[in-house]
């Protein structure tokens, strides 16, 4: 029915599914809603039988893969996946993944929970990435700098199209923002000796938040932002056109995320005397994030480390030995160092900032969060007392030139 005519109807998605669930019947044809019920066989409280599955994801799969106007009801279909689900996902991640996908090139890394796509161009990577996602897994998607126009993405040629406009800049030494010309970002982003000092003289950490993004992005960028969709890793999911991706299936009514694309651009810590500091402190997103590594720059002054001097931090990290031998290809280009958390995490680590903030004097208020506040970047100390004390482990990735890290909502993560 219309949206006024429906009472129950919720102002999200998950109260839309909700309210509607329960008049989902099998064989139903008068549930007078756009979704068509997907039901599967399974096992609920260890006795076999039909169930009816996770609503949220099983509806709106059947949205998606049917693509149903959301002004026009459907017959109802009723259909069993039994064939095309395994019947344990988890063991089909770790032990039989490698002869279903045997034509897809993939590795595990961290311990297993972030999946490696280390061919770009394969069309088949959307299938063992659906199986990935389904656990909320992150993903990585090498090579994707190989499709992208590399001119338009240094630094140097951003600096000559865009240094007059203004922006917030951030030192996040000291978390304070200013708004100044563009230019003089991009200047010292590989001169040191051009970036700005702070009191003590020691050399700014700048980052230039989110600029630009969104709709400004497509017109103040359009060849970049062409660039950009056209180069997506797994477009099914990550297009704005895909055929997975839920958002562009969202009836008019929803509001929806911002959903960029946003550049995001930082001087690296590799200049700076304190490595216990990020660019990106631990936060949330709110909607799945995909982010792709378009250019490196090589720094070169006073301060900055050698190539060998900026490997040596990064074997300090705990790495997956997939990662350190990728480190030692020097056909690769690293850039940036990412922790990531599981969503289920969350309390654990808020409560564990929340006990080192007490322990360093800070006041602890009730209505501050650590997480949403993004006040936090957890350093190897803290990460290690993270995993003795709360048994959180961290998933350390390192990302290269081309690389596409692709987080699920929810996931914690720092860069």
């Amino acid at each position: 029915p219309p949206a006024s005519q429906n009472n129950e109807q919720g102002s999200t998605l998950r109260d839309l599914l909700t309210t509607t669930a329960g008049k989902l019947r099998l064989g139903s044809t008068d549930a007078g809603i756009a979704f068509a019920p997907v039901y599967s066989t399974g096992t609920a409280s260890g006795k076999g039988g039909r169930t009816m599955p996770n609503i949220l994801d099983d509806i709106i799969a059947s949205v998606v893969e049917n693509k149903i106007p959301p002004n026009r009801a459907p017959k109802i279909n009723v259909k069993s996946e039994i064939k095309d689900e395994p019947k344990d996902d988890r063991k089909c991640i770790q032990d039989d993944c490698s002869k279903l996908y045997s034509d897809i090139q993939y590795s595990w890394i961290c311990d297993k929970h972030v999946l490696w796509l280390r061919d770009h161009k394969n069309s088949n990577n959307w299938k063992l990435f659906k199986e990935c996602w389904k656990q909320g897994r992150p993903v990585l998607v090498s090579g994707m700098h190989k499709k992208m126009n590399f001119s338009l993405w240094k630094a140097e040629s951003i600096s000559l199209d865009f240094g007059n406009q203004q922006a917030d800049i951030l030192n996040c030494k000291d978390s304070i923002i200013s708004n100044t010309n563009v230019k003089e970002f991009w200047d010292g982003f590989e001169d040191v000796s051009k970036r700005q000092k702070i009191k003590n003289g020691e050399t700014a950490l700048l980052k230039l938040k989110d600029w630009p993004s969104g709709e400004d992005f497509k017109a103040m960028m359009p060849a970049r932002s062409e660039d950009l969709l056209k180069s997506l890793p797994l477009p099914e999911y990550c297009s704005p056109e895909g055929k997975l991706n839920l958002a562009s299936h969202l009836p008019g009514f929803f509001v929806r995320p911002d959903l960029g694309p946003r550049l995001c651009s930082a001087y690296g810590v590799a200049a700076t005397k304190d490595h216990d500091i990020g660019t990106t402190n631990l936060h949330i997103e709110v909607s799945d994030v995909v982010n792709i590594l378009v250019y490196v720059g090589i720094a070169k002054g006073n301060g900055v480390l050698s190539k060998s001097g900026v490997l040596k931090k990064f074997e300090e990290e705990d790495l997956d030995d997939l990662l350190r031998k990728r480190l030692k290809d020097s056909s690769e280009l690293p850039g940036a160092l990412w922790h990531i958390y599981a969503g289920k995490d969350a309390d654990k680590i808020r409560e564990f900032l929340q006990k080192i903030a007490k322990e360093q004097g800070l006041e602890v208020l009730p209505e501050h969060d650590p997480i949403r506040d993004q006040s936090w970047y957890v350093n190897k100390k803290l990460r290690q007392r993270l995993l003795e004390e709360y048994g959180v482990k961290t998933c350390t990735v390192i990302q290269f030139l081309g690389d596409a890290i692709i987080l699920p909502a929810g996931a914690l993560h720092q860069v």
